[in-house]
């Protein structure tokens, strides 16, 4: 495999990009990690991202990959779970809950995000519980610990992530025994742990 190029923030734990990094690191993904600072040099160098064809929005996480820039971070765990043969379920229907179980995550991010601007009520009582609950319900239908019983889907990756954001944003809820299974499964998954203990993420 041609070694992937990773743009993304400095925001350790936080935000899109670290799902991505979780899969490529759990996949045993040889890639480039470039990170940049997110503070006042961010915009100019948003700028010439743009000006240099990296990113055609200013935005990341992006990859540079095979000559192909690839950008958005639940489409990059798509591609790369087709490339490597796994990760997305094996039946139509298989990819069908990974994917709808994806686009819940879709929804609570842009939720997540604008909370940072300031935690509401809304968001930290309704918002945030129903997520998760929702969330359970088809984690239920499998017995875990993840998505698709014992084969981790891409879709793991983000439900993890965003267990992890409310955490350190001071907005999760007590959780479903079976996101607090995947959470535990997850976790102690040999490359997921080792990049854990390394405290590379551990930024907030």
């Amino acid at each position: 495999m041609s070694q992937p190029v990773f743009h993304y923030l400095d925001l350790g734990r936080l935000g899109r990009g670290e799902v991505v990094r979780l899969f490529l690191k759990d996949a045993g993904v040889d890639f480039k990690d470039i990170r940049y600072p997110y503070d006042a040099t961010w915009p100019a160098a948003s700028e010439d991202l743009k000006k240099k064809g990296i990113t055609l929005t200013g935005k990341l996480p992006v990859i540079e990959y095979k000559g192909k820039i690839l950008g958005q971070h639940i489409p990059i765990l798509r591609y790369f779970s087709r490339e490597l043969g796994s990760y997305e379920g094996d039946s139509n229907f298989e990819k069908y809950v990974v994917d709808a179980v994806s686009d819940l995550y879709i929804d609570w991010r842009v939720q997540w995000v604008a909370s940072l601007k300031g935690v509401t009520d809304e968001y930290k009582n309704k918002i945030v519980p129903d997520y998760y609950n929702l969330v359970s319900r088809y984690y239920a239908e499998r017995g875990g610990p993840y998505l698709l019983g014992d084969k981790i889907t891409y879709a793991d990756f983000a439900i993890y992530q965003s267990i992890d954001n409310d955490e350190r944003t001071g907005t999760l809820p007590t959780l479903p025994e079976n996101l607090v299974k995947l959470r535990k499964a997850f976790e102690q998954r040999p490359r997921i742990a080792e990049y854990i203990a390394s405290g590379r993420n551990s930024k907030v």
